[in-house]
Parts: structure tokens; C-alpha cells; sequence
């Protein structure tokens, strides 16, 4: 059960059941599954409801968000038994991979899965995830750090335009930053339904008749911006392709275009490297899946496949501009 992606494909790619473009990924054993971000299914290991030949025998879940951290621990705890893999929960970033796997003493990883996108209790927590709701403008984790509201109160109107731009690949986002500057102006945004009421004056009315709600690229863009999404990213990609086993497997799902950019662009510069093969296209869900979750129709699924040449592990980080 992924956050929103496809989860038969996901499984089919991992234990190289996939069929398609003739990249041969057949490694179907794993001693090691580092899942970047942590399933609500944990505790059933080998994923029991997938037909996969999948053999868990350790998994680190992984999540930033502490209470989604909790509920994970909360799975594990109420199904332990003799079969199950030893589940590390971490409450962490995945871009300190390193450190994370040098405490748990864990040199390679042999399967790790990225799924980008944000559970129904991330959009539901009340920190203005989502505009479906009045909420605190927060789009945080927990109580630390830089807030949005901090950022569409401070940043100048041209930081404003360019983040919009940047990171939400927003094509009014000089007239949404004209229209935040002009609001804060006679009082502060502090919810969510003051950015949108920000970005609808920004905006033609056209552009709130669309399917997609006319803030969504903003919000996206603030997001990423508070939590530092983009860098985290390539900085845990580098480490994860740096620590994978010999013929291990790397599957990302991401859900919008620049995510998709930089993982494409890591996969093939670990691949011009001589270090593995990466898949020529993303996978993406098909109709049955769509049906059943149409939350799914913007993931696409790359993969990348490690050679027999282990890459040292003080790799740096690549950066992607």
C-alpha cells in the first residue's frame, strides 16, 4: 500500500518480475530493504499482499514526520511474529542515510524504495498540506524550522516569484507573488486559506475552473521549499547508490515533473559512470490501477540496477542545477 503510487509495480520491479524494455533486473533475494519512506503495511515484511517472490530479511523504514514515525512502530508492535524481518523505524531524513546506516551498522543495502508522495494523514494533520481546509500555514514536520507562513510574509516579491517558479513550475507566479506582497500588506497570510485567497486574486478566473486546483502548484512550491525536499533528494539517492549491494536495486516514485528530473538525471550519471543500469522510462500506473486509485495518476516509477562494481562509500553527493 503505497502513499499514492503503484504498488504492483513497484513490487514487480523490485523482485524483477517486470517485464518491458529489456533491462534484465533479476535479483529477487534481499538482505536489506531500505524503504525511504514507511508503509502503514511494515509489519507484513514480504508485503503478503502482493504475488512476490520478495525475502525480507531486515527493513529500515524511514520517515521524517515523527507521528508518521509512531504509527509505523505501533504496526510492527502489533504484529510481531517468528517469520517477520527485523524492522528498524527511524525518525529521520533520508538525506542522513549515511549516519543511519553506520548506527545500525549496516554496510550495503541490497533493495531500496523512495516513494515520494504524502500519506492521507500528511494532507489530514492540520499543518496546511492541503487547501481543503482552513489550517495554520506550517507545511512542517514537527515544531522546529522555517514555517511557509514565515516565507510568504518575509520574502521579497521577485524570492517569491522565483520559488513559485522554481519549485512549483507555477506560470502566474509573478502575478501570485504580486498578489501575497499585496495581501501581507494589510494583514498577515497565517492559513491556508489565505494563500489561496492569495492566489485566486493573482490569478484569471479561467484558471480556477480546471481540474487542478489553482493553488496547487504554490502549495507544492512552499513545501518543498520549508522542508528542503529537492536537496534532501539527491543527497539521499547519492548515498543509496553509493551503499547498494552488487546488483541491487534502487526504485523511486515520484509524483510531479521536477522530482522526476533529478532522479532521472541521477540514474543516468550513476549509469554513464559505468556503475549500473538505469531503466530507459518510468513505469506508470494503468487503468485498472487508476480505477482503484486515481491518486496515482501523476507517479512514475524509475529503477536503477547496481553492476559488480562496488562504489566507495565517501561518494559525495551530485547536485543537478
Amino acid at each position: 500500500n503505497l502513499n499514492s503510487g503503484s504498488t504492483q509495480a513497484e513490487f514487480e520491479v523490485l523482485t524483477g518480475q517486470a517485464q518491458g524494455d529489456g533491462n534484465a533486473l533479476t535479483d529477487a533475494q534481499l538482505t536489506h530493504l531500505y524503504n525511504a519512506t514507511i508503509n502503514q503495511k511494515v509489519n507484513n515484511g514480504d508485503q503478503s499482499n502482493q504475488n512476490t517472490s520478495m525475502t525480507v530479511k531486515e527493513l529500515i523504514g524511514i520517515d521524517a514526520d515523527p507521528a508518521a514515525a509512531e504509527r509505523a512502530r505501533q504496526v510492527v508492535a502489533a504484529g510481531k511474529r517468528p517469520s517477520r524481518p527485523i524492522v528498524h523505524i527511524v525518525n529521520d531524513n533520508f538525506r542522513n542515510l549515511v549516519r543511519i546506516l553506520d548506527r545500525l551498522h549496516i554496510g550495503a543495502i541490497d533493495k531500496a524504495l523512495f516513494d515520494l508522495g504524502w500519506s492521507a494523514y500528511q494532507l489530514a494533520s492540520g499543518r496546511g498540506f492541503s487547501f481543503g481546509n482552513d489550517e495554520p500555514l506550517l507545511m512542517t514536520y514537527g515544531e522546529d524550522g522555517i514555517r511557509a507562513a514565515d516565507i510568504v510574509n518575509t520574502a521579497r516579491e521577485r524570492e517569491l516569484a522565483d520559488l513559485l517558479y522554481a519549485y512549483g513550475e507555477e506560470r502566474f507566479s509573478r502575478q501570485i507573488a504580486r498578489a501575497i506582497v499585496a495581501k501581507r500588506a494589510r494583514s498577515r497570510i497565517l492559513t491556508t486559506k489565505d494563500l489561496v485567497d492569495a492566489v485566486s486574486q493573482g490569478t484569471p478566473s479561467w484558471y480556477g475552473r480546471r481540474k487542478i486546483h489553482p493553488a496547487t502548484k504554490t502549495f507544492q512550491a512552499l513545501r518543498i521549499a520549508v522542508n528542503d525536499e529537492l536537496d534532501a533528494l539527491r543527497e539521499g539517492l547519492a548515498t543509496a547508490i553509493a551503499r547498494l549491494a552488487p546488483r541491487g536495486r534502487i526504485a523511486v516514485i515520484t509524483f510531479h515533473s521536477i522530482e522526476d528530473r533529478i532522479v532521472k538525471s541521477a540514474f543516468r550519471e550513476a549509469s554513464y559512470a559505468g556503475h549500473g543500469l538505469a531503466s530507459k522510462k518510468p513505469v506508470t500506473a494503468g487503468e485498472a490501477e487508476l480505477l482503484r486509485n486515481r491518486r496515482a495518476r501523476s507517479a512514475k516509477l524509475r529503477v536503477f540496477e547496481k553492476n559488480g562494481t562496488r562504489l566507495a562509500s565517501s561518494v559525495p553527493a551530485i547536485t543537478y542545477v
